[in-house]
């Protein structure tokens, strides 16, 4: 067996026998990995409480056939203003189960990674509405499904756009309108965060407007992923 290193972020996690884990990490440069974190379970553990859903850590691990073995686990990020307020563990939880059906054991995908550890920075700073939104879209287009929103998608015509329709693939106009209506505020935030402009979409304060950006990012998420969010259920 070889020996790496890499951090990773603990997506969810299962029970193995009497006092051992297996814990899901998305990681920097492995991709999804799954590995045993043996006696993590006893009070003694070596591992403490860093191998919950949601933590940061650097690791150390051996490459087993089927699961690796976690050697070494330092924490990078508690996140514990997350872990303090439901709703902000809630909409936590949201991110680590899309990033869990996104990626693929063992397919390095550094800049997803990446996401999803900037999005967790950003909810334990603050808990915008727009968090789990804007990491849903920005996914998306990272997959290869941007869709489109500074024109119709079936005409081209900029202006009118007033429904969202994944089958289509973005916004449309009063004349091809299908899917979901949405309202000009939330056309002009789908535009900033797709747009370039995510940092100020994500100060757009709560509002019926964020709400539907939200409810149609996660509605589109799950469309391309052929199944629903568990978690979200939570978040409604």
């Amino acid at each position: 067996m070889s020996l790496y290193r890499d951090h990773g972020i603990v997506l969810r996690t299962y029970k193995l026998g009497e006092a051992d884990r297996i814990i899901s990490f998305m990681t920097e440069r492995h991709g999804k990995v799954r590995a045993v974190a043996k006696g993590v379970r006893k009070t003694k553990s070596k591992f403490g409480g860093r191998l919950e859903p949601i933590s940061h850590v650097a690791l150390q691990l051996y490459e087993g056939r089927e699961l690796d073995i976690v050697t070494q686990a330092e924490s990078v990020d508690h996140f514990k203003a997350i872990r303090e307020d439901l709703d902000r563990l809630t909409r936590a939880v949201t991110l680590l189960e899309a990033v869990d059906q996104l990626s693929l054991e063992r397919e390095p995908n550094p800049d997803l990674f990446r996401m999803l550890l900037g999005a967790l920075r950003t909810l334990d700073a603050r808990n915008s509405a727009l968090v789990v939104a804007g990491f849903h879209w920005k996914a998306l287009a990272l997959e290869g499904f941007r869709p489109v929103v500074d024109h119709c998608a079936s005409c081209e015509a900029t202006e009118g756009l007033i429904a969202f329709d994944p089958e289509e693939g973005g916004l449309l106009c009063t004349e091809h309108r299908r899917g979901t209506r949405i309202s000009p505020e939330g056309v002009r935030i789908l535009q900033d965060i797709l747009g370039g402009r995510l940092s100020s979409a994500l100060q757009e304060p709560a509002s019926p407007a964020t709400h539907e950006v939200d409810q149609l990012a996660t509605r589109t998420m799950e469309h391309h992923l052929e199944r629903r969010l568990r978690s979200v259920g939570l978040l409604e």
